[in-house]
């Protein structure tokens, strides 16, 4: 069988095969019905992989500004691929749709953060253009 890999824009009718893909990329899991009017009626830009039609990925980004910077800036928050199914390019393609998408708002820069230590998505980022830089990213939880 002839494996076909697409990515579009998530929809709302997504939402399950997204929870569950987040479920196994992040250990959470998410209502479906809060991640279907997250899709609804949220500004995060949400795509989904499908290899025959078969939801395998996903990947998210958003928009922000800041006082500081002039232009409207890009984040890619979260991009996970099947294990199965990495190797097939479907994270360059999640990311070039994503790249579309954010450009199409007005986005001159994006930045993602991963694990210094996760080799295959920084190799993933770099196949598509992303440049490391020496930064320091620090998290406390709030009570």
């Amino acid at each position: 069988m002839n494996r076909v890999p697409k990515v579009r824009l998530a929809t709302s009718s997504d939402a399950p095969a997204l929870v569950s893909l987040n479920d196994e990329f992040n250990g959470g899991r998410m209502p479906v019905a809060i991640v279907e009017r997250r899709l609804q009626h949220g500004d995060e830009i949400v795509v989904i992989a499908l290899l025959n039609d078969e939801p395998v990925g996903f990947a998210c980004a958003q928009t922000y500004t800041s006082f500081c910077y002039e232009e409207l800036l890009g984040e890619i928050t979260e991009m996970y691929v099947q294990e199965q199914v990495r190797g097939m390019g479907l994270a360059g393609m999640m990311l070039e749709c994503i790249e579309e998408q954010l450009r199409s708002q007005g986005v001159s820069t994006i930045k993602v953060l991963t694990g210094c230590d996760n080799d295959a998505a920084i190799r993933a980022y770099e196949k598509s253009g992303f440049v490391k830089e020496d930064e320091v990213m620090l998290e406390k939880q709030l009570e």
